[in-house]
């Protein structure tokens, strides 16, 4: 078993969050006698994989769905479209990002050169920036 701060220390999340997954239903506390938290160590790796979902863009709502098919693990025809339509989801977003990271590019590509009808302003010369900071 580890406390709160060790595994908030191991598994790389504040304290603050595995409160919250513990509200969410998302993490198990068992409680000492003085009412201190205390977790298994198969918790690390489970608030892990909850950070790792999290940061793709599932909600804990969704995340406390699919928890019991991964501790399980089995899956259900239901499980494998819930996977699929978040995989669905991230490939859209990420389509979406590489579309504006593109226009960025156009654009600073644009904006680089005197003739884009851009107020053009020339980068300071490595001579003119040390004389400057004399």
């Amino acid at each position: 078993m580890v406390r709160i701060g060790e595994l908030a220390d191991r598994s790389g999340v504040s304290v603050r969050s595995l409160r919250y997954y513990e509200e969410q239903g998302l993490l198990e506390a068992h409680r000492s006698g003085s009412g201190q938290r205390h977790y298994r160590e198969s918790a690390i790796d489970r608030v892990r994989l909850i950070r790792m979902l999290h940061a793709a863009g599932l909600s804990s709502r969704t995340i406390a769905g699919l928890l019991p098919y991964v501790e399980a693990r089995a899956t259900t025809p239901e499980s494998r479209a819930r996977l699929r339509a978040e995989r669905d989801r991230i490939d859209a977003e990420i389509a979406a990002l590489t579309l504006t990271r593109d226009r960025l590019d156009a654009l600073i590509l644009t904006s680089a050169h005197p003739a884009s009808g851009c107020t053009w302003i020339a980068e300071p010369s490595a001579e003119a920036s040390a004389g400057a900071a004399m």
